[in-house]
């Protein structure tokens, strides 16, 4: 057999063989950033990782994939102790190659905290993986609040605008039933998003109910949620009869705005005193619109120059 016969027989046998090849099976040797070959029963799942549901089926088809070509792409790894390693990323690799019946498989070890390992399992997975909605919304949140990320370190780290991190976040305040439709794929995103603007709980579940039973497009659901919230605005309107016209000086204040934000302003005030300015967005664009005057006002007081 020449050399290119046995170069092809080895790309034919996955990466393990190249691995073999390359001659990497010193066992003593394991060196950060280099692919090792390291036994999977020194390697548990990692602690931190975003991802809580794996696809029997798609682990069965990646599995025999495994058996017939190896594993193409490596795991990575945090070295704990001597006979001890934990998933940074990779876990659905891992979990077929067990099912294959492998006892090692090539990775990459890296050394890393328990925070800078809840970073990289987060950022890796958002990134590589095929997260459900809910998983990726708590992997943000858990790289804001775990890892003191913000919003605008985070778009730049994953690569996504602000406003559709945002979006994700919102998605947790969702009750629970609607939470595990988007986990399972029953409802979509853009469903989610919908459904976020209902006030009243009651007739958000309604609505959910009639999304999964009647498989309402989105469409049909934002048309739903606008007609109930113009309903609402009327009982609100009715309930709230005392309310009085605003001064000449709010009228301005809402002129000013409506040309700042290029969008409707709607400004309430009560003979209280007590009232609402609400600033709508029919798009992301127009949000991220939005988002760039309040920077810019930010950024303008932060360096003392004129609002």
């Amino acid at each position: 057999m020449d050399q290119s016969t046995t170069k092809r027989s080895a790309l034919g046998r996955g990466l393990g063989a190249l691995i073999q090849d390359a001659r990497y099976e010193k066992k003593d040797i394991i060196a950060a950033g280099s692919i090792n070959e390291i036994e999977v029963e020194k390697i548990e799942p990692n602690p931190f990782q975003p991802r809580t549901h794996f696809d029997e089926d798609s682990l069965i088809d990646l599995a025999s994939s495994i058996k017939e070509l190896g594993i193409i792409q490596p795991i990575t790894l945090r070295k704990v102790d001597e006979n001890k390693y934990q998933i940074i990323s990779g876990e659905r690799r891992f979990k077929a190659s067990k099912l294959a019946g492998l006892t090692k498989i090539p990775a990459y070890v890296r050394d890393a905290n328990d925070q800078g390992l809840i970073e990289m399992a987060l950022v890796e997975n958002i990134q590589r993986e095929d997260l459900n909605p809910i998983e990726i919304a708590l992997s943000y949140h858990r790289l804001i609040e775990e890892c003191s990320i913000t919003q605008e370190n985070l778009s730049e780290r994953v690569g996504k605008s602000r406003s559709v991190i945002t979006n994700f976040l919102r998605l947790l305040k969702l009750p629970a039933e609607i939470q595990v439709a988007l986990r399972d794929k029953k409802i979509s995103v853009g469903h989610g998003r919908a459904l976020i603007t209902i006030e009243d709980a009651q007739e958000r579940l309604k609505l959910f109910f009639r999304i999964v039973n009647e498989h309402l497009s989105v469409r049909d659901v934002e048309e739903a949620v606008r007609n109930l919230n113009a309903e609402a605005e009327k009982v609100s309107g009715v309930k709230h009869s005392k309310q009085i016209a605003l001064p000449q000086q709010y009228i301005s204040l809402k002129k000013t705005l409506a040309d700042q934000f290029k969008t409707k302003i709607e400004f309430k005030r009560s003979d209280d005193g007590k009232g609402k300015i609400v600033i709508p967005f029919a798009s992301d664009e127009e949000l991220e619109y939005i988002s760039s005057i309040f920077n810019r006002l930010s950024e303008n007081q932060q360096n003392g120059l004129p609002q």
